[in-house]
């Protein structure tokens, strides 16, 4: 079983790529929060595990990560740029 990690940095809207941000900017939202990722992962269809306590290795203050089970069947860039839409929805 693989598990994916997604870093609300890798959403983030005011980071740049170098930064970590890892989807478009125009899929991007501003401080994405991992209870909003886990809710995106949920509505992709992958069963989502949130570590509140964990720091992303790019930046200073713990803002966590979320885990997503059994996403085997796709890639990471699909997964990242399917969540990004959802969580684009959500903040609508």
């Amino acid at each position: 079983m693989v598990e994916n990690v997604i870093w609300p940095a890798y959403l983030d809207a005011d980071l740049s790529r170098s930064e970590g941000r890892r989807v478009p900017e125009d899929l991007a939202v501003p401080g994405p929060t991992v209870d909003e990722i886990a809710e995106a992962v949920g509505q992709v269809g992958y069963d989502a595990v949130i570590e509140r306590d964990k720091t992303y290795s790019r930046e200073y203050e713990p803002r966590g990560r979320v885990l997503v089970k059994d996403a085997d069947d796709a890639s990471k860039s699909d997964l990242l740029g399917a969540v990004a839409a959802y969580l684009g929805a959500i903040r609508a």
